[in-house]
């Protein structure tokens, strides 16, 4: 069974695909995100691929390419587990909701069942704690993989954020979908 998860959004978005023929980890899963920063737009450890945000003239036609990178990826998934919305969420939560509702019905055309998770709930797969920030959970994944995702992808930056937090998430996604249909 292959599986997908996926950390949905306007600003990075990241896919975690397992393609079921071992167990689960990072090492037997390909992972996938967009970027702004051309220097991470890079492939690292022959299983983490990194594209640069397509151009684009109207916030349609973003959603449009965002989904359609997407579903080029999934495409051939049994399952896909997405991440629900934050409650707390704040700004752009109407073109947040587009973007996902875009992405949704690509996927229900494809006939790809979507399991939504709660934002906590990730968190507490990886760290044992629904409100962990996105260090706690830089932590949890160095601390089951042993990859400094950190200082391989942005070692410039002095906190965790995107790339490598979006990497992380999709990661837990679908590690939680892994889990829930063994």
């Amino acid at each position: 069974m292959i599986i997908a998860g996926i950390d949905y959004s306007l600003n990075g978005p990241a896919v975690c695909v397992f393609d079921g023929k071992k167990d689960f980890s990072f090492q037997n899963c390909k992972l996938y995100f967009l970027t702004n920063v051309r220097k991470y737009s890079n492939t690292f450890f022959n299983n983490i691929h990194g594209k640069l945000f397509e151009e684009y003239d109207q916030e349609c036609q973003r959603y449009d390419t965002i989904s359609d990178w997407v579903m080029d990826i999934v495409i051939g998934c049994d399952q896909i587990s997405i991440e629900d919305y934050a409650y707390s969420a704040q700004g752009r939560v109407f073109n947040i909701a587009e973007n996902t509702g875009i992405l949704k019905y690509k996927l229900y055309q494809a006939s790809i069942p979507v399991d939504v998770v709660s934002p906590s709930h990730v968190k507490k797969i990886a760290t044992g704690k629904g409100n962990a920030d996105k260090q706690g959970m830089y932590d949890a994944f160095l601390k089951e993989t042993g990859i400094p995702l950190h200082k391989i992808i942005t070692p410039n930056k002095k906190d965790i954020g995107n790339p490598v937090s979006d990497i992380i998430d999709s990661y837990y996604i679908c590690k939680n979908l892994y889990s829930s249909l063994l």
